[in-house]
């Protein structure tokens, strides 16, 4: 039995991997010519595996295997060598919409993400970027008319809020899907327009369950921040008594003594500490406060402030119950930013729950993360959901959608000593 192999070339997905801008070169294929006469099932399959025989698997895993291990394997291949489709019809033609002064590094990864799904897929695809300067009515509408003139019916958009919201006024005609918003966070009935953002509220609702009073919450000024520490205190103080001390860390006129009010039924205490960029001295907050001592405390700052914050809380001795946090801080440099003993005692919601190995792998080779990084998770979800619209496959992310809005599941996990193990309530 002999198989000829007709490898007609190969690319460098790292180097590719290092700009945002896709070529309008078509991308060189490897193709794998079959000219064994007979049949191959599953067991002759698997004994090329077992022989490290890669190219005769490959050869006859022309389609997709009923072997769930053995499809991985034929998947993680067909990244790899960027093997020639085998899938003709559809034709499958996404847009990349990217406001790329307003959304930085994203601009690159949210590509990546793209780019990685679809050759992961063996479908032929056609993927393009349009890079806007603003997320300005202007910029948006000149964008969207070249996307309609280029025939993409189908539009990735990874928008912050406000840009989301000028899109949504336009009331855009193609399928469009912003991995970065929440629908609730805009205000829309369209039905051609998809979110797929983090449901941070719904995180917090699962997190306060774990809390106990005081409820002290750190946060930052930036948007985010602000509108998640209000959100905490509302619900927190959604009980008989309503007591809340906020202290602005940035001000020297604030006096923590004069805010803070005695009662002899503290269940719903709440105690805000708004710490500005800068700060890295939390003495002021900490050192012999009787207030906060045994409480929970609710971290919505970026993954360096949040260290800080956790190492200084074992550092002036506060003993906190426990320490929660959003998707914000579901980040493995956790782990390496503090000290066990101060991130022993911490929850995180975490809704990056579905994890495909294949998809993994490919965006490894690009240098990109879908683990961990929840704009580029969600962009492969939203990329995955338009190519089952396209092609009417099975969708590989089987999450629910309500409204036009990806409901993903929480888990609340716990940062150990060298990952992230889950965390089992004991309230459940």
């Amino acid at each position: 039995m002999k198989i000829l192999l007709s490898i007609l070339t190969f690319f460098s997905v790292i180097a590719f991997g290092k700009s945002y801008l896709l070529s309008n070169i078509p991308l060189p294929k490897t193709y794998i010519q079959n000219l064994d006469p007979y049949p191959c099932g599953e067991d002759c399959m698997q004994d090329y595996l077992d022989n490290e025989m890669i190219f005769s698997f490959l050869s006859h895993a022309h389609k997709q295997l009923e072997n769930e291990e053995q499809e991985e394997i034929r998947m993680i291949n067909i990244s790899l060598f960027n093997l020639g489709s085998q899938i003709r019809s559809d034709e499958l033609k996404i847009a990349l919409l990217l406001p790329y002064k307003k959304i930085g590094r994203y601009a690159a990864s949210t590509t990546n993400a793209s780019f990685a799904y679809l050759i992961a897929r063996n479908h032929n695809f056609e993927l393009k970027t349009y890079n806007i300067e603003s997320e300005e009515l202007a910029d948006i509408s000149k964008a969207l008319t070249q996307i309609e003139e280029d025939g993409f019916n189908y539009i990735i958009a990874p928008f912050t809020q406000e840009g989301a919201q000028t899109f949504v006024s336009m009331d855009p005609t193609q399928e469009l899907y912003f991995p970065t918003i929440h629908k609730s966070d805009i205000n829309t009935t369209s039905q051609n327009i998809y979110f797929g953002g983090i449901d941070y509220k719904a995180q917090i609702d699962v997190l306060l369950k774990e809390a106990v009073a005081p409820l002290v919450i750190f946060y930052d000024k930036t948007q985010i921040g602000k509108k998640l520490s209000l959100y905490e205190e509302e619900n927190f103080k959604n009980r008989p008594l309503e007591n809340v001390y906020e202290i602005d860390s940035s001000s020297n006129e604030n006096n923590e003594e004069d805010l803070l009010i005695d009662d002899d039924d503290n269940r719903t205490t709440v105690i805000k500490f708004s710490i500005p960029k800068w700060t890295t001295n939390l003495e002021k907050q900490l050192f012999e406060n009787e207030k906060i001592v045994e409480g929970s405390f609710f971290i919505n700052t970026p993954i360096v402030k949040s260290s800080m914050i956790m190492s200084q809380l074992t550092m002036y001795d506060v003993n906190a119950t426990n320490v929660l946090s959003t998707q914000i801080n579901f980040d493995p440099l956790i782990l390496s930013l503090t000290q066990y003993t101060d991130r022993d005692n911490m929850i995180i919601a975490n809704s990056i729950t579905h994890n495909n190995s294949i998809f993994i792998e490919t965006n490894s080779l690009l240098g990109n993360d879908i683990v961990y990084d929840w704009i580029n998770y969600t962009t492969t979800v939203g990329i995955d959901f338009f190519f089952t619209q396209i092609t009417n496959q099975d969708r590989q992310y089987k999450i629910d959608m309500q409204s036009n809005q990806m409901i993903y599941p929480i888990e609340l996990l716990q940062p150990s000593k060298t990952r992230f193990i889950k965390y089992f309530s004991t309230n459940e």
